[in-house]
């Protein structure tokens, strides 16, 4: 199951070519999780981070640009999850434009204490809304 939010390229996100700047397309994968987290999991960053002092920061990130996107393109980020672990999550974000890939990336979020900086385990109440494909009991 995969979560889809649509971006629209904005003049901040594009460099001198007319073309997102490839560090933008990070700044627009981080919204898609943190929309993630806020429409599907039903905690947003702001409850998280300083409500529950949870951060969830990514902790390993591979991306390959397919074609260029332009200012005004509408971009659908799909973000798959692919693996569940006791405290991490291993995720893929597509963008599309259209019938057009623009960008894969994978990553692996970690759950972590924001007091402690350590790992903690997903709370209950979230880990059961977390889409994916495959449940790793245990893994780190």
């Amino acid at each position: 199951m995969s979560f889809v939010v649509t971006q629209t390229v904005r003049f901040a996100h594009v460099d001198a070519a007319g073309i997102v700047f490839y560090p933008r397309y990070f700044e627009l994968l981080n919204a898609t999780v943190e929309e993630y987290f806020a429409r599907e999991i039903g905690v947003g960053f702001a409850q998280m981070h300083l409500e529950r002092k949870l951060g969830v920061p990514t902790v390993d990130l591979a991306a390959k640009f397919s074609a260029p996107s332009r200012l005004g393109d509408n971009l659908d980020f799909e973000l798959t999850v692919e693996r569940v672990g006791r405290s991490s999550m291993d995720m893929t974000v597509v963008a599309m434009c259209a019938d057009s890939k623009r960008m894969e990336a994978k990553a692996t979020l970690v759950c972590m204490d924001l007091t402690s900086g350590k790992s903690a385990p997903w709370p209950d109440d979230m880990r059961p809304r977390i889409h994916r494909s495959e449940l790793v009991e245990g893994a780190a």
